[in-house]
């Protein structure tokens, strides 16, 4: 039980938790150096969305300081200290209509991109009130708001650990009774079809999970990291591979590298974070390391912080394999600036490295005025290359 929640904090792992996938006897492609695309070749511009966290039921001069885990409604009762502002509220509070409509108006009219990565953890945090009804009820209202605002702007989701009820419940597949997790596949493959083909929503109503080739040779893999989450109680009963996720991650992956196709890879949970089962990273570091040449981006949020991660070959830990992506959250629940992310991709041309050789990271500074909210908005990080 330890090392199923605290992870790395438990000096060994029991017995009986340790599983290793084969990979293909097929030989690994020599790692090659990519070098910078040249200055006038097509690019792309990437929008990362995740963890929003809409509270439908945020109220503005609200109690900010409840004793609950989440605060700013009606009944939090009289304010304590400073109310709940009018764009949000950085103490325990999620994202109000209000912030999520004028960050997709703000974006939708200053920010042109070619698609979107929207990675999961859309309810808010008041976790003891919810229901299959409500999480359904936000998924579709924050699913209309990116119809609304980007119409014609292709959206590639992940699934996060927040859309289920309990909440971190992800039952694998053949928990097949009254608490099967059937309403909530069922429910994203009808929300999600709009965007994705039918190959990707047949593995969406498995397991959450899907593959999609966005260009001639470039794919994007979604992955429901829920079968990682160390919460998710329901892996107690069988944590290897849950629903064969990763066996069928290792297949894509060789057929993409069968055709010279590169990848990138989304989700919710950063395999290697604490949240992330101990072993299932460990497979998933065997995965990257055997197909990086394959692999040109990895895309994650969860930990609300606008950061990276860098993977090292488990066989040679002088060898990084990998760099994934952490984007900022929406909500400024417990401390943090509202934020979305842009990357700047290598573009859909032939022989293109598929790689994000830029990014920048809009945050928004707090700042209760009147008006708009996100024009008043400033880069703390200025533009970064990555190459």
């Amino acid at each position: 039980m330890c090392n199923f929640v605290t992870g790395a904090s438990c000096a060994v792992d029991p017995p009986g938790t340790h599983w290793s996938l084969p990979l293909p006897d097929v030989p690994k492609p020599p790692a090659k150096d990519i070098p910078p695309p040249a200055p006038n070749a097509p690019r792309l511009r990437v929008l990362h969305l995740s963890d929003l966290h809409f509270d439908m039921f945020y109220q503005e001069g609200a109690n900010a300081e409840c004793s609950d885990p989440l605060c700013c409604r009606r009944e939090n009762g009289a304010p304590v200290g400073k109310p709940a502002g009018r764009w949000g509220d950085s103490r325990n509070c999620d994202s109000p209509v209000r912030l999520m409509e004028n960050m997709f108006s703000w974006i939708s009219a200053n920010e042109k991109v070619d698609y979107i990565l929207w990675t999961g953890d859309l309810p808010a945090h008041d976790i003891w009130n919810q229901t299959k009804q409500m999480q359904l009820l936000v998924l579709k209202m924050t699913t209309k708001y990116l119809r609304g605002f980007f119409p014609n702007t292709p959206v590639f989701p992940a699934l996060g650990n927040h859309e289920s009820s309990p909440v971190d419940s992800f039952p694998p597949r053949f928990i097949n009774d009254t608490n099967s997790i059937k309403w909530l596949y069922d429910a994203l493959a009808t929300t999600w079809n709009q965007w994705l083909p039918a190959d990707a929503i047949k593995t969406v109503s498995h397991g959450g999970f899907y593959r999609v080739k966005v260009f001639p040779g470039f794919r994007i893999i979604s992955l429901n990291t829920n079968y990682c989450n160390n919460m998710n109680w329901w892996l107690l009963i069988n944590m290897t591979d849950p629903d064969n996720e990763l066996q069928w991650l290792i297949t894509e992956l060789q057929d993409a590298e069968n055709t010279g196709d590169k990848v990138h890879i989304i989700g919710h949970i950063p395999p290697g974070s604490g949240d992330c089962l101990r072993v299932w990273s460990q497979n998933y570091f065997r995965i990257i390391a055997r197909y990086e040449d394959t692999i040109r981006g990895q895309y994650y949020g969860h930990e609300h912080s606008d950061s990276m991660h860098i993977y090292y070959d488990p066989a040679n830990e002088a060898h990084v394999t990998g760099l994934s992506f952490l984007g900022p959250s929406v909500t400024p629940y417990q401390g943090f600036n509202p934020g979305y992310r842009i990357y700047t991709i290598d573009g859909n041309y032939a022989n293109s490295s598929w790689v994000s050789f830029g990014l920048y990271s809009p945050l928004a500074l707090w700042a209760d005025v009147m008006g708009e909210f996100w024009p008043r908005l400033r880069s703390i990080m200025r533009p970064i290359s990555l190459i």
